[in-house]
């Protein structure tokens, strides 16, 4: 008899709470940069600097997770 190792299952409320905390981020950064006394220039630049980061943070995460799931 052979048994196939169980597949790790997140739970609903482990992806509510990635869920939440990323939007808090994205909130919390939006209006500390909508609010930052600086040229709308400025504003500006940090915000597409931040939607450039939180892209390639959500590219490197599959990336990693591509690369482990090939090696089962």
């Amino acid at each position: 008899m052979t048994e196939t190792p169980a597949k790790p299952h997140n739970t609903a409320a482990f992806y509510g709470q990635a869920v939440a905390s990323f939007a808090v981020a994205m909130g919390a950064t939006a209006i500390g940069i909508f609010r930052l006394n600086a040229d709308a220039w400025v504003r500006g630049f940090l915000a597409i600097a931040v939607l450039y980061l939180v892209t390639s943070s959500f590219t490197l995460a599959k990336v990693i997770r591509d690369r482990q799931d090939s090696g089962r």
